[in-house]
Parts: structure tokens; sequence; C-alpha cells
């Protein structure tokens, strides 16, 4: 199991065992990585896992399911779920049900099972998306920032950082409870819309929100998960 799934006890230690047998990590790597599993495991268990849930299941900014960042809700993410999915069958590696293809820690743990330059070249693949959760991370003063930092070096690649941070520097925050209301009631809309609903209510309610910047989604079409 990957480090960035859900916080327990069980997952830490095999962590903790990765990292003492680790060859691929640069000592100040291995440090950083160290105190950050050190935190995590100093922590009541509940508390860490609310927190995981607040940082990567609120909003789309922070989501570990890679092609939030890329498809959005378009229909291309249906076919890029369906080739990932090829991907893995093609690795051996078999789904659970309630498993989505695209999260992050399941497709790090598919790259585990690989040789070390395929490994390197999937984590090229998205290495885009590592940088902007990178970026959001650290707005948000957040410790798995280093994490992401980590998966960059590893993939050998360097990521301008200072581009990433300008870019969403005027971005939203989706996962506030104002955000997370304006999702709700913007569900509202399409259905009442679906259900005859007058255009002037649904305009009302557009210009309502006018002024929000949403998050940023990534063009890879030069590489990584399509």
């Amino acid at each position: 199991m990957s480090i960035l799934t859900l916080p327990c006890g069980s997952i830490s230690r095999r962590c903790w065992r990765a990292l003492a047998s680790s060859e691929k990590l640069v000592a100040e790597d291995a440090r950083k990585l160290g105190d950050f599993l050190r935190d995590l495991t100093a922590r009541d268990v509940l508390d860490a896992q609310a927190d995981y849930s607040e940082l990567f299941d609120r909003g789309r900014a922070t989501s570990l399911l890679l092609f939030e960042h890329v498809h959005g809700e378009s229909r291309d993410r249906g076919q890029a779920m369906v080739d990932l999915m090829a991907q893995y069958e093609r690795h051996g590696l078999e789904l659970d049900s309630n498993e989505l293809p695209d999260h992050l820690p399941l497709y790090l743990e598919s790259l585990a099972q690989l040789p070390e330059d395929e490994a390197i070249a999937g984590l090229k693949d998205v290495a885009p998306i590592l940088g902007l959760l990178s970026a959001r991370l650290q707005q948000r003063e957040s410790r798995y920032a280093a994490l992401f930092e980590l998966l960059l070096k590893l993939a050998d690649t360097r990521v301008d950082s200072q581009k990433v941070a300008e870019k969403i520097a005027d971005e939203a925050r989706d996962d506030t409870p104002q955000a997370l209301d304006a999702v709700w009631e913007e569900e509202q809309v399409k259905f009442f819309a679906d259900k005859g609903c007058g255009e002037s209510e649904i305009a009302a309610h557009q210009r309502r929100f006018a002024g929000a910047v949403a998050p940023q989604y990534l063009d890879i079409s030069n590489g990584g998960p399509q």
C-alpha cells in the first residue's frame, strides 16, 4: 500500500520497513520522509484520518484522482479510465471493485511492481499533476507536500514551482463550507433546469458565482495519462 493512502498503523509500519531498505533515496530525502512518517505515527490515527479526508476528499483542487486534474467531469475521463484499467491488466494488477483506477495511491502501487525504468517513466507521465498538487499543498502548508516533492525527484523531473505557484495564486479555495454549498446549489440548479425551472432563476444563480476562480486543469496532451 502507498504512503498516500488513508493513514493506519499497518501502512505506517510497512512504510518504515520500506524506508529502511530503500537504496534510491539520498540521505536528505530519506530524512524528510522519516520526519513525515514520525509526525504521522505520533498522531492519533483517527485525527490523522480526519485530516487526510479533509485534505484530499473535500473539493477537487487537491484530489488524488489523477484525471480530475486533466479531464474534470468531461466525457474524456471515462475513456481515460478504461485505458488505464487496460494498462493495469497488462501488468497483472487486479482492481478492487471499490477502487477508481486513477486514484494516485493505486497508480503508485502499480508502478512499484514494474521494472525501474518503466516505473520512472510512469512517474514522468504524471509529473505535471504531481507538481500541481505539490504547489497546492504547499499553499495550504500541508506536510503532504513533501511527499510530492520526493515523487518528482524520483521521476528525475524538474517543475517550475514558481510558475505553478503563480498559476494557482488566484484560485478560489474549493474546500470551504461556502464552496461546497455552492457546488450543491449548482447541482440543484441543474436539477431544476431539467425540471423546467425558469431561466431567470438559473441566471441569477450563475451571476452569484460568476466571480469565483475555478481550479486550473492541466493540458498534458504531450505525455501522461490521457
